[in-house]
């Protein structure tokens, strides 16, 4: 190859060296940030199961109820009489025609967390937050549902509540009881980091702000079998510039072998109010505090969760650009000084008559040439 070729080959070189730089950073960034598959698995923003529309005359039943199965949101309704209560929509007519959905009393029900929710927990620094070391056997009521597991959520598509609250809720817990700890967390895609909603080990209360016709399901993480109360107060301002709340303790059994009997009659063990707004005292571990009036935290039927996943896409590629310009450049000004010392070695610098060698170049003859004029045609 003549040096007239060397050029144009090389600009060819500098064209594709930004790409490939840009695609292995993207790739291998993608290598890194993808988690174990079990856990990877997310309800996107368009999934079919999260759109849902309620009926005003779903009633709200007394009797007791334990929920192994189904589709399970909880939020707030109005009673009769007008109280706002937190409750819990037993939607079995999602998976029995000939039933009907209704609105349930948390004190009457319970949560049972089979072995079929066991999940080994991954060596991932991104699970790290879960209480458990990567190995270990925790219990998950996941995102995605399970038809072998409870698929909880929370929704608030009342359509009173729809009509009567001013733009959302603000959905809070105060306090968990129970042998282990409980995360519940958020996830957005392969690609997305868990954005954490409530931890157990936290000592204040988790606020997490609703949007009006919001139907959200979360990952509900417990690390050890047993019973586990969780406190959970609903709060909104109305549209008439009054102020709603209401506060109940979420039952679950956790385990096959647990019992849902001891989950049904289990009690506050704490000093404070079991149905106080006040964070729990010794004696029960609460959630981590969090702006009540940002609508962050929400995974809806809208884009809201994507934006995590776009600006991480996007810095990936900002860095892949960078890089690859870096580096071409760099590559660039050294092709440059290989020219400039070869043609030196004959012709000399325009600046410094009689140099041989290119200041950043060792010095010493061109080994292709034999000092001759020839070898630059």
């Amino acid at each position: 190859m003549t040096h007239a070729d060397r050029p144009a080959r090389t600009r060819a070189l500098r064209r594709r060296r930004p790409v490939l730089g840009v695609l292995g950073i993207v790739l291998a960034g993608a290598a890194l940030l993808a988690p174990s598959a079990a856990w990877a698995e997310t309800a996107p923003p368009d999934d079919p199961n999260l759109k849902q529309t309620l009926s005003p005359d779903l009633a709200i039943v007394h009797g007791e109820r334990v929920l192994e199965t189904g589709h399970v949101d909880m939020g707030p309704k109005f009673e009769k009489d007008g109280t706002w209560r937190f409750l819990i929509h037993d939607d079995v007519a999602r998976a029995d025609a000939d039933a009907k959905s209704v609105w349930r009393y948390p004190d009457e029900t319970v949560f049972h967390v089979v072995d079929a929710a066991e999940l080994t927990v991954p060596d991932d620094e991104a699970y790290s937050f879960l209480g458990a070391d990567p190995g270990e056997t925790v219990w998950v009521v996941p995102q995605t549902q399970n038809p072998d597991v409870v698929w909880l959520g929370w929704n608030t598509q009342d359509p009173d509540v729809m009509k009567t609250i001013d733009r959302g809720i603000t959905l809070s817990l105060t306090g968990v009881q129970g042998p282990g700890v409980v995360t519940t967390y958020l996830q957005s895609g392969s690609f997305g980091a868990p954005q954490v909603l409530w931890d157990s080990r936290k000592t204040d209360a988790q606020p997490v702000w609703v949007d009006v016709n919001t139907h959200t399901h979360a990952n509900w993480v417990f690390t050890k079998p047993g019973v586990y109360l969780l406190r959970l107060t609903a709060e909104a301002d109305l549209v008439d510039g009054s102020h709603a709340s209401d506060t109940q303790l979420i039952r679950f059994a956790v385990g096959t072998a647990t019992s849902p009997a001891e989950a049904m009659a289990a009690t506050w063990q704490g000093e404070d109010d079991p149905t106080s707004t006040a964070p729990a005292s010794a004696g029960a571990t609460a959630g981590s505090t969090q702006d009540a009036t940002a609508p962050a935290n929400r995974d809806t039927d809208s884009s809201g969760p994507l934006v995590p996943v776009l600006i991480g896409a996007i810095i990936v590629v900002a860095v892949g650009l960078v890089t690859g310009f870096a580096i071409a450049i760099a590559r660039g000004n050294q092709a440059r000084r290989r020219i400039l010392a070869a043609r030196t070695g004959d012709r000399g610098s325009p600046d410094e008559p009689g140099s041989t060698a290119d200041p950043g170049q060792a010095p010493g003859p061109d080994p292709g040439r034999d000092g001759s004029r020839g070898g630059d045609a």
